[in-house]
């Protein structure tokens, strides 16, 4: 199953849809926010890109709560289950355990993907491209006995997506 990841659009609409056209358009099957969304019409692609998905709140997401019932916005952390695998999703970097086969987060604007004791830690990097000139997101390929981590580049003013790719080995406890 491959399941694209963004986080961190703040206020980029317009570099949020890239991300999400992007991932759709390479097989994502289910969208992931960690937080900071910011704009409404951020959760409004995201209920609109013809996938499922889930968001959780970030530290700039309470005017959100208003609109809590008509998307799928959750608090961290949040655990949910999908290909056979458990997932953990926050915004904060507080909950760091390894309680998950993977755990999902954002809030630092840096991409992270590191594989200790057999649960994948991600943290897709910054859609809005505000700590830096390039936008970045990820995608996610989840198998039986590997995980697959594609990580997504683009800088500002260009066409040009770059992709590098992780790949993690992982025992599956089913």
């Amino acid at each position: 199953m491959k399941i694209g990841i963004i986080s961190d659009t703040h206020s980029k609409v317009k570099k949020a849809e890239k991300a999400l056209n992007i991932l759709v358009r390479d097989g994502a099957e289910f969208i992931v926010h960690a937080g900071d969304i910011v704009e409404l019409e951020t959760l409004e692609l995201l209920r609109d890109c013809g996938l499922k998905y889930v968001a959780v709140y970030g530290n700039n997401d309470a005017h959100l709560a208003q609109y809590h019932g008509d998307f799928n916005l959750v608090q961290e952390p949040y655990f949910f289950k999908i290909a056979n695998t458990k997932f953990k999703l926050m915004h904060l970097p507080f909950y760091m355990s390894p309680d998950a086969d993977v755990v999902i987060f954002g809030h630092t604007h840096t991409f992270d993907s590191d594989f200790k004791g057999n649960t994948l830690f991600l943290n897709s990097g910054e859609v809005c491209a505000r700590s830096k000139s390039i936008s970045e997101w990820a995608m996610l390929e989840v198998s039986k006995r590997e995980f697959f981590v594609t990580h997504y580049t683009k800088a500002n003013n260009s066409d040009n997506i770059n992709q590098k790719q992780f790949k993690y080995k992982r025992e599956h406890n089913e």
